[in-house]
């Protein structure tokens, strides 16, 4: 009976063991909760030393739907999407054949005015010899009163004609040049100095600039916008707002291109705010412009205390949250270094780094971290080497 009871006491002994093995190994593998955070490259995205942080679009503050000024139909369309375009450039043509038959109608009007002016003027100059020779003769008295008095009515009649007739000529010729301008109507030029973003017409299509029914009249030829007006618009929340200021440096960067950092300023603050969205409209002007900048592109602004120096290089290294930096037993502080854990295959992985400068609030690691890589912010005391992390939820 005593072995039995050995035996059964032997046999819970171990399950007991075994199974605080069991629970031993299972806190050891438990994930450790933390919060990460991935570490950028120093002199990439938003300035750390911004003031104030706001995201919003590329607008042209100078753009045109160009269209003719009288309803015709299309027959050449010399323009497409993404050409340059001078002011004054061709840009369309419309069908002129009734147009240049109202020119010739009118100058044809205006040449036979001008015959019927030098007609008056002919008949003036002989009436005006039949008055002087009226005049030599009634002073013989070899004419009578009432021959004379005939010439001098003659004269003023042909005067008053002849000045009708200047009339006329004066309307033929502002009819002539009112054709000619409605001829001129039918091609269409560019405005202003800029890109085509949009063709909206093709030949043969009906084109008016005045909107019709049924969407067979196309109101315009295509978009042109100048691209040395591009500016970007953003929303600030009007908490904030007071903090901006016109002229104010800012630095831009684009959803496009992260890495070029354009110098900005600001232009205006719009003096109305958006209800629904609790917000203030910026104006902010572009100091560089390229072929890149486009419009609608999404941009980032960074408003700056003072304006960024133009030479000036970013220091190579990657910018750390303060948090996630701490000096261990065994490391050399006065030479900058500290240890930070990178999370890696969901495992904690203990790197030293060599710090520098701070950069707003941000340590600057020099050495021993890449830009990209995870790091742990505010490492728990139970985190260690090859501990499994888990973020916080």
């Amino acid at each position: 009976m005593s072995r039995w009871v050995w035996g059964v006491a032997a046999g819970a002994a171990v399950l007991a063991l075994a199974g605080g093995g069991a629970w031993w190994l299972l806190a050891a593998n438990r994930p450790v909760a933390v919060e990460t955070v991935a570490v950028r490259a120093n002199g990439q995205g938003a300035r750390s030393d911004a003031v104030l942080q706001a995201t919003g679009y590329v607008t042209a503050r100078r753009m045109a739907t160009v269209s003719a000024q009288m309803t015709g139909t299309l027959v050449e369309v010399l323009i497409d999407e993404g050409f340059k375009v001078r002011k004054g450039q061709v840009l369309a043509r419309l069908d002129d054949t009734g147009l240049k038959a109202a020119m010739a109608a009118a100058q044809a009007q205006v040449r036979t005015a001008e015959a019927n002016l030098g007609q008056l003027q002919a008949q003036l100059e002989q009436a005006q010899a039949n008055e002087r020779r009226q005049v030599e003769l009634a002073a013989s008295g070899m004419t009578t009163h009432q021959s004379r008095e005939q010439a001098a009515t003659a004269v003023k009649s042909y005067a008053a004609q002849l000045e009708a007739a200047r009339r006329q000529v004066e309307a033929a010729q502002a009819q002539a040049r009112q054709t000619k301008v409605n001829f001129d109507y039918a091609t269409v030029r560019a405005p202003f100095d800029g890109v085509v973003t949009a063709r909206a017409a093709q030949v043969g299509e009906i084109i008016s600039p005045l909107s019709a029914g049924g969407g067979f009249t196309r109101t315009g030829v295509g978009t042109i916008v100048d691209m040395d007006s591009l500016e970007v618009n953003v929303d600030v929340n009007e908490s904030y707002i007071a903090q901006v200021k016109p002229d104010m440096p800012c630095e831009a960067v684009l959803d496009a291109y992260p890495d070029w950092r354009i110098p900005a300023h600001v232009v205006a603050v719009i003096p109305s705010a958006d209800r629904g969205k609790a917000t203030v409209k910026v104006r902010v002007a572009l100091e560089q412009k390229d072929e890149r900048v486009v419009p609608d592109m999404g941009v980032r602004v960074s408003f700056l205390a003072a304006k960024a120096a133009v030479d000036a290089k970013p220091v190579p290294g990657v910018l750390v949250p303060p948090a996630a930096v701490r000096v261990e037993d065994g490391l050399e502080p006065a030479k900058g270094n500290a240890v930070v854990y990178v999370v890696a295959g969901g495992k904690a992985e203990r790197r030293v780094v060599t710090l520098g400068d701070d950069v707003g609030k941000f340590r600057l690691a020099t050495r021993g971290l890449k830009a990209g890589e995870t790091v742990v912010v505010s490492p728990p005391a139970d985190l260690k080497p090859g501990s499994n992390v888990a973020n916080k939820e």
